[in-house]
């Protein structure tokens, strides 16, 4: 996981599109140098990246969640090189690249004029003040986190399914809507990842989470290494041969006009199931037509 530092994370507020490209670029390219170096894995690895924005409070909170494979290809393709049993990449040296990477791309921008500055952070419309801004940032331990490796390629599925399409909060987490205020669970990472509750005033909990409502069009899940899009077929194929794997069935699937089962064999879940209970079946029992006068109704001048 790679984290942005929360002076960064204010920039990023009012420049969403061009920081959020940043970190990826910046992500993608200290993974790939570090893993092809010899010195540590010397080999060409393959992971996605996921966007996220949020914390457990729902405050802006940007950081990459990466999938990495636990090995790669040799320079010319010729071997698999696994990680060693329990270690991947020194999570230090990729926070120090990390850093440089993200700050020279940062300059970059702002030299470019891609960047904007509103409200407390006008003053930084001042090259010199940027760059003053950015000062103490150049030396301090920027996070980057790596968990251990899943248990399988079960779980790796799962997880996909799962976390990477998640919004920043989801119905579950929600304990009552009562009196204009909501109430909703998070984790307390500061105190043990305890399970505590918060209730925000409405307008609060709407604001937080219109905070991570992304640019028209930004793709949060990006791929890299032998799994990017224009060699991922080819380089898959060699990683399988070279790992002795079965060469895998095309997949096959029923085809159906029914989006309730398509979406069913897609995410296992099921829109019939009640959403409450888990238990009982939903069943539909009218469908409301459209009104064929709901976008002609004319529009009166109250000039």
């Amino acid at each position: 996981m790679f984290t942005l530092p929360q002076q960064i994370a204010a920039i990023a507020y009012h420049n969403k599109r061009e920081l959020y490209g940043i970190l990826f670029r910046a992500t993608a390219k200290t993974l790939l140098t570090i893993a092809a170096d010899p010195k540590h894995l010397g080999a060409e690895i393959g992971f996605f990246a996921v966007l996220h924005t949020w914390g457990q409070n729902l405050l802006h909170h940007p950081h990459l969640h990466c999938v990495v494979t636990g090995g790669g290809l040799s320079a010319d393709s010729s071997q698999w090189i696994s990680c060693r049993a329990g270690f991947f990449l020194p999570v230090g040296v990729l926070s120090r690249l990390f850093r440089r990477l993200f700050l020279e791309n940062l300059l970059k921008a702002f030299d470019a004029g891609k960047l904007q500055f509103f409200s407390s952070l006008e003053s930084l419309r001042d090259r010199s003040s940027f760059l003053d801004y950015l000062a103490s940032l150049r030396e301090a331990e920027w996070v980057v986190y790596a968990k251990r490796p899943f248990a399988g390629p079960e779980q790796v599925l799962d997880y996909v399914g799962r976390y990477t399409h998640r919004v920043a909060i989801s119905n579950n987490r929600l304990v009552e809507i009562a009196e204009g205020k909501v109430t909703f669970r998070y984790k307390d990472y500061r105190h043990d990842a305890q399970q505590k509750t918060m209730t925000l005033e409405a307008e609060e909990f709407i604001r937080r989470f219109l905070l991570h409502v992304l640019p028209e069009g930004f793709q949060r899940i990006r791929y890299y290494g032998f799994l990017a899009n224009r060699y991922r077929e080819q380089k898959l194929a060699q990683c399988r041969e070279l790992l002795g794997m079965p060469v895998p069935e095309p997949a096959t699937s029923k085809a159906s006009n029914d989006y309730h089962d398509r979406y069913e064999e897609l995410t296992g879940s099921s829109l019939s199931k009640c959403p409450v209970c888990h238990q009982g079946r939903m069943l539909m029992i009218e469908i409301l037509p459209r009104s064929p006068h709901r976008y002609l109704t004319p529009i009166k001048d109250t000039s």
